[in-house]
């Protein structure tokens, strides 16, 4: 079935000489695979490589079966055209450990129009504003709401956050927890919308700390969730 969708790009992978696979999330059926033929060929086709670079926003006309092989587009133009994400050298660190946290998270092939317009707002935040520091621990804890494990606050004033339960305590579990310092930066955050990032202020080690914790509370939460090779890189930026 041709269809015309909203997609935002999660990865992309040469394949042979000419080709390229990309994994978007679309607005129309959630997470899709497309094999792109002939892309870094000479010739006049109307699929480039520079349309599939990380997190970018795509309007696609692309043919779905549905049948859990690779899909294929036939048009694209760019949605939301960026400004600054991929030019401005910290904020690409941030959008390729992004994207790898969203290709680890996402993997729902069905529509999620809510996931899909937090994921279209936020990128459009940041390619608006200068990148406050702690932009990507709210990101993937905001991201938390719609991947169904957002930490239960009912108990927000008790003095343990156990990461497997994914709420407060008030006795320590064998689970891995939140505890101290650490706690009180991560209930910093929660509850929080991008415009107020920069109320909150965090030291570089209490950052990475926190980071750490934040991808610990996901691969105990995402099934198949896979650490970001690129997170060592976003670790260097912010240092």
């Amino acid at each position: 079935m041709q269809i015309t969708t909203k997609a935002i790009v999660l990865s992309s992978l040469k394949y042979g000489d000419t080709s390229l696979i990309v994994r978007a999330f679309t607005e129309s059926d959630g997470l899709k695979s497309y094999l792109l033929k002939g892309v870094f060929s000479t010739g006049k086709g109307k699929l480039k490589p520079a349309y599939f670079l990380p997190l970018m926003q795509l309007e696609v006309v692309a043919n779905h079966r549905n049948k859990g092989t690779l899909e294929s587009i036939r048009e694209v133009k760019v949605a939301a055209p960026y400004r600054t994400l991929h030019t401005d050298i910290l904020k690409n660190s941030v959008v390729l450990f992004l994207a790898e946290m969203l290709g680890s998270s996402i993997h729902e092939q069905e529509q999620d129009q809510g996931l899909f317009n937090y994921l279209e707002h936020a990128l459009l935040w940041l390619d608006d504003n200068e990148l406050p520091s702690n932009f990507h621990i709210l990101f993937l804890l905001n991201l938390t709401k719609y991947l169904g494990f957002y930490p239960d606050t009912s108990m927000e004033e008790a003095p343990f956050f156990d990461l497997q339960e994914g709420g407060f305590c008030e006795t320590p579990s064998l689970n891995p927890l939140i505890q101290s310092e650490n706690l009180i930066n991560f209930k910093n955050f929660l509850g929080m919308d991008f415009d107020a990032l920069q109320t909150v202020q965090l030291t570089k080690s209490n950052r990475r700390e926190l980071l750490k914790t934040v991808i610990l509370y996901f691969r105990l939460h995402v099934h198949g969730f896979r650490e970001p090779k690129s997170l060592a890189v976003l670790n260097e930026v912010f240092n």
